[in-house]
């Protein structure tokens, strides 16, 4: 494999990486890439896959940032033999459709997760339905999201959620601070759910929503459902896949 395209973040130790690896390597330009090697956190990781997915060419990552989750451990050395062995993990992102108070709408894919967070001094209320049903009338909460499996150790975690097994097809909803119900702790809910979440009072208790970083601000509704027809190519070093990540994350 010789076609590789690098990119990295604008840390001072990825970019330091960078010209390593291209010195070694060259680097080809990504829409003649083979694979693409991406260099940075997690944060990176995602934007280098949204900037990218219409490619359909694997990525690989190499940590140069804090967490890197979705990275591989970085070294300079044996890469052509990494990519070589490399193992491949397919992921599926969820689509959001926003409403906004101004009548606008915002479309956009999340990776990691869908979030609604409150934007305003009040707690926000959410009213979720499941494929056209009301499961919860009213949520008072700092915010909801709703995690894929890729995305179920980042801020769903945080937020106190479960992780998911990466082949398991199921979502999980997850409320940030719940206030009422207090007991609620979530859902687990089949890839295949339309998820709806209205708000409630959206003037005195505005809401923002994020399908990974980008945001759509003052929401009416927002419509969430699996996007099937859209799919990312992460590559791992053997035995250290996205599925023994996950497992391994619960045993810590």
């Amino acid at each position: 494999m010789s076609n590789i395209a690098f990119i990295a973040s604008d840390s001072l130790s990825a970019q330091d990486s960078l010209s390593v690896l291209a010195k070694i390597h060259g680097n080809t330009p990504v829409e003649k890439a083979e694979i693409i090697v991406a260099l940075g956190g997690d944060g990176f990781m995602l934007e280098a896959l949204h900037s990218t997915s219409h490619l359909d060419i694997p990525v690989y990552g190499m940590n140069r940032g804090t967490v890197g989750f979705l990275m591989n451990e970085y070294s300079s050395d044996d890469l052509l033999k990494r990519l070589n062995d490399a193992e491949e993990a397919v992921i599926h992102p969820l689509r959001m459709l926003a409403k906004c108070t101004n009548n606008t709408e915002v479309e956009a894919l999340a990776i990691n997760e869908v979030s609604l967070i409150r934007a305003g001094a009040q707690a926000a209320k959410l009213q979720i339905s499941v494929d056209d049903r009301i499961r919860l009338p009213e949520l008072v909460c700092d915010g909801a999201l709703l995690s894929t499996p890729a995305g179920s150790t980042a801020y769903n975690y945080s937020a106190h959620g479960p992780i998911l097994p990466i082949g398991a097809e199921i979502l999980a909803m997850t409320a940030m601070s719940a206030f009422r119900p207090r007991r609620w702790r979530g859902a687990l809910l089949p890839e295949s759910a339309h998820v709806r979440i209205d708000v409630l009072e959206p003037e005195k208790r505005p809401v923002t929503a994020s399908a990974d970083s980008k945001k759509a601000y003052d929401i009416l509704s927002v419509d969430i459902f699996s996007a099937p027809d859209h799919k990312h190519r992460i590559m791992f070093d053997p035995g250290h896949g996205l599925e023994e990540r996950l497992l391994r994350e619960q045993f810590v």
